[in-house]
Formats: structure tokens, C-alpha cells, sequence
């Protein structure tokens, strides 16, 4: 019994001197990130600079090499643009053109869904409506739209919108966080409902390939979104076997609406636009951006700690809250603790994802290259290295808190890290799973990855969008949020023992 106690006791004292966080270096921590914030000159860079940053662009090219030269400035080491395999053709808009000629001259909101093809030259042509809801129907246009510009009816809610557009997470909201549900009311869709969204996207690909066929001039569709703000998605593909596309535009919702209802009212509508874009077929790589403090103490500098966000963005907009923010927050985070002339104990690096808005393209790629193949269950050089991995990616809100993934082991870690950090609001730590971006690439391998909980401001509302920019920014709410991450991975790197995990199987 005696024997038990003194075990327990001392596991105890340990756990709890791992945990003990330098108060000192949290203090300067505070003061440089707040002091000294390079936050706004990076946000600017990253966005108004840089520009929108599609996967696989030319502007994710020079965003690759901008970030690469910063870091080298900032004296960090081993900095390089690192392939993680292929990834398919970039694609450039050169040129973007829409107004509504007929019945009136009108602007048009609108821009080329990602990957289209071109017009090749100006369009000038009447709008067909296309009212499809059967196989039967392609019927009725067949022969009759060659050349033309097409629209399709759409379903959008335009109520006033009573809820803030912006807030921050109350108390309760995220003590709801740390609620775990088991079980359910089973599935979100019936199979009627499974049925109909089958049916429906069976009939989409057909009229996609109809207007293939057809020869359609050009392609109009509506997006979600108010007051102007268009969605982004993509009309093509990516892939190199260089399948043609119909050139197609998203257009705002209000400026589709008004097209619509003249044409179903029986009023002539005339367009003009015009789509030149760029095919990348020189390299087809995709590529992240990698830099690092080396480790000093001689057991633990071989293992790392990483940290990283997503370079990439959609084409529209200049890419503000997804995710330039993420990646400023980083960038700043690993400055602050480099301009501290921190010897960590551990290696830290800093990743740049490329390509994480196709489908976590970089992140993964790093993972399969570097880590474990997540099929296979092989087991690569880093795996057993890497202490954690830190990921932003949902705007530029605050941190509150902490995913952990389901890590029960991790709790009471995080519980303590956070204490300097409750009167900036971050305290909340949270089993509960979130999804989504490029933590889920090491959380599915085993390795510790995470994403913080962030208050949401208007996140949803312009992410993806034309409106995602820099005026979006919330600046001191990346200032907090990057002293929390440099804090994180400071902890992390000098703790005496890698983060515990979850089994892999």
C-alpha cells in the first residue's frame, strides 16, 4: 500500500512539474507580441501585396516565395519551399468582364468559377432561362443555345437578416463547447432525402455535359451570399488530363434574381462578358513552405513541434480571413519567439500549407511524405517526433480555447497553459473533435494535432467569398491570438516529455 501511494505520488509530481509554465517567459512572450506586433504589416502583405492565392496560381507561387524570404530575414533556419508531391494545373484569371446590355445597361456582380475555360472573346447574346427538372427536358434546348448565354433557376433565401452579423462567443456558448454527445438521433438524411440528392446530382452532371455538347457561350450561376457577396466554387478541374469546361461565372445572388424574373416574365435579356484565363502546365508540384528554430538540448532536438496554416485561398477576394490570418498568425508567432532568441529544447517548425482549399492537398501530402501513410498504417521517419502540431484556420477572431481531439490525457495539460491567458479571454479546453483543415491531417495518423477554438466575429459570412479581404481583419484579435500560439509552442518544446496520445489503430 505504502509502495502504491509513493508511485502514485510521485507520478503525481511529475506530471504536475511538466506542467509548470514559466511565468517569466510568458511575461515577455505578452510584451513582444503586443509590443513589437508585426500583424498588421504581414496581413497587408499577405493580402493587398500578394493578392488572392488559388491553388496552384502564380500568386501562390510568389506567396510561396514572399513568405520563404521572410523567413530567411527573420534569421530562421533550414528554410525551403518543400514539394509533397503532385498536386495538378494552375490557372490564372487575365481578364473578367460582365454587365447586363438589355433590357438597360446594369453591372453585374460576378467572377469565373475556378478552372473554367474561357470565352475566347467578348460575348454579346440573349440569355436562355433553362428550366431542367427531367431527363426529358434537354429536349426542348436542344440545337437552340449554341453560342448563347444560359441561366438556371435557383432557391435562395433573402429574408432580412435579424441575428448580428458579427459576435463573439458568449460564456455559455463555450461551455457548450465541452459538451460530448453519444449516440444520436441517427443520420441527418433519410433515404428518401439520400435518394433525391443522388437524383439530383446525376441530373447536374448531365447538364453540365448537355451544355458541353451545345456549345454554350457562357454559363451563369447564382450564389449564396447577400449585399453582393459571391461564393466561390469551382467549374473545372484541377486535373492534368485537360478536360474542356463550359466558361462559366458565379454572379451575385440579387443580380441573378433580377435576370431571372425578367426572363420568366418574358422580357428579353442580353449580356456581354468576357473570360481570358491562363493554364499553368509548367509544373505541376504542389509545394509548402517550411522553416524552423532548431533544438539545442542534445536528447531533444531531433523531435519537433510544428505549427502552420493554410497559404492558399479562393481567386475573388484576396483570401483576408481564409486564411491569410492564419498564416499571419504564425509567421508572427514564430518571429516573437525568434526575436526572444529562444533556444528551444525541441525543434520548432513553421509549415505553409499549399493547397489545403482542394482538399488538404499540402498538409496531407507532408503527412504521407514525412509522417505515416494513414491507409497502410507505415510508420515514417517524423512519426515518432513530432510532440504536436498547432493549426489556425477559421478567421481572425480571438482564441477562446482548445480542441483536443478526444485526448483525455491532455486535459489537465492545457488546462494549465491557458492560465496566463484567462484574462484575454482563452480559457476554454474541450475534448470534442472539430474538422476541416490541416490538424486532421496528423490527427488521423496519431500525432497530436489541433486546432483553437476562435470567436467566430463574421467568419461564416465572408469566408470563401469576394469579400474576403483585409478590411475583415481583426487585428488585436490576431495580436492575442499569435502570443497564445507563440505560448503553446513554447510549452510544448520545453515540457520533459512529448505530449501523450491517443492510440492509433
Amino acid at each position: 500500500m505504502y509502495l502504491l501511494i509513493a508511485v502514485i505520488f510521485s507520478f503525481g509530481s511529475l506530471v504536475q512539474a511538466q506542467e509548470d509554465v514559466n511565468l517569466e517567459m510568458m511575461h515577455k512572450i505578452k510584451n513582444e507580441g503586443i509590443g513589437n506586433s508585426q500583424i498588421q504589416d504581414l496581413s497587408f502583405h499577405l493580402t493587398d501585396y500578394l493578392g488572392p492565392r488559388l491553388s496552384g496560381s502564380t500568386n501562390l507561387r510568389n506567396a510561396r516565395e514572399w513568405t520563404a524570404e521572410k523567413f530567411k530575414e527573420w534569421g530562421l533556419s533550414n528554410v525551403r519551399i518543400d514539394s509533397y508531391g503532385e498536386f495538378g494545373r494552375g490557372w490564372d484569371v487575365k481578364k473578367s468582364y460582365i454587365a447586363m446590355k438589355d433590357p438597360y445597361y446594369a453591372q453585374v456582380i460576378g467572377y469565373p468559377k475556378a478552372w473554367t475555360d474561357g470565352t475566347n472573346g467578348l460575348i454579346d447574346a440573349e440569355v436562355t432561362l433553362l428550366e431542367i427538372t427531367s431527363e426529358e427536358d434537354f429536349e426542348k434546348y436542344r440545337g437552340q443555345i449554341k453560342g448563347k448565354v444560359v441561366i438556371t433557376p435557383t432557391n435562395f433565401n433573402h429574408n432580412p437578416a435579424f441575428e448580428p452579423e458579427a459576435f463573439r462567443l458568449t460564456d455559455e456558448q463555450l461551455e457548450e463547447r465541452k459538451t460530448i454527445s453519444i449516440g444520436g438521433g441517427g443520420g441527418r438524411y433519410t433515404p428518401e432525402m439520400i435518394a433525391q440528392l443522388r437524383a439530383q446530382r446525376a441530373l447536374d452532371q448531365k447538364l453540365t455535359q448537355f451544355l458541353l455538347e451545345e456549345e454554350v457561350g457562357l454559363r451563369l450561376t447564382g450564389t449564396r451570399g447577400s449585399f453582393g457577396t459571391v461564393f466561390h466554387t469551382r467549374a473545372g478541374s484541377f486535373s492534368t488530363d485537360k478536360n474542356p469546361t463550359v466558361p462559366e461565372m458565379e454572379i451575385a445572388s440579387e443580380h441573378h434574381g433580377r435576370i431571372y424574373r425578367l426572363l420568366k416574365n418574358g422580357k428579353t435579356v442580353k449580356i456581354e462578358a468576357e473570360i481570358e484565363v491562363e493554364w499553368l502546365d509548367d509544373d505541376y508540384k504542389g509545394y509548402n513552405v517550411l522553416a524552423e528554430i532548431p533544438g539545442t538540448d542534445k536528447n531533444l532536438k531531433p523531435e519537433l513541434v510544428l505549427l502552420g496554416a493554410h497559404l492558399d485561398s479562393w481567386h475573388a477576394g484576396t483570401g483576408g480571413n481564409d486564411n491569410a490570418a492564419g498564416v499571419a498568425v504564425m509567421m508572427e508567432a514564430i518571429r516573437i519567439l525568434k526575436a526572444l532568441d529562444y533556444q528551444p529544447k525541441r525543434t520548432i517548425r513553421i509549415a505553409l500549407w499549399g493547397e489545403e482549399e482542394q482538399g488538404l492537398f499540402g498538409s496531407r501530402g507532408y503527412v504521407q511524405k514525412y509522417v505515416a501513410d494513414r491507409i497502410s498504417k507505415e510508420k515514417k521517419a517524423e512519426w515518432d517526433k513530432i510532440s504536436a502540431y498547432y493549426n489556425v484556420d477559421n478567421g481572425s477572431g480571438k482564441i477562446r480555447g482548445i480542441y483536443l481531439e478526444g485526448n483525455d490525457m491532455l486535459v489537465p495539460v492545457f488546462e494549465k497553459w491557458f492560465e496566463p491567458f484567462h484574462e484575454m479571454g482563452a480559457k476554454t479546453v474541450t475534448r470534442r473533435n472539430t474538422g476541416s483543415t490541416d490538424h486532421v491531417a496528423f490527427d488521423a495518423v496519431g500525432v497530436p494535432g489541433f486546432q483553437f477554438i476562435q470567436d467566430p466575429i463574421d467568419y461564416g459570412k465572408g469566408y470563401h467569398t469576394n469579400m474576403d479581404v483585409y478590411e475583415r481583419m481583426q487585428f488585436s484579435d490576431m495580436t492575442q491570438a499569435a502570443v497564445i500560439v507563440a505560448a503553446m509552442v513554447y510549452n510544448t518544446s520545453e515540457r520533459q516529455e512529448k505530449l501523450p496520445r491517443k492510440a492509433w489503430k
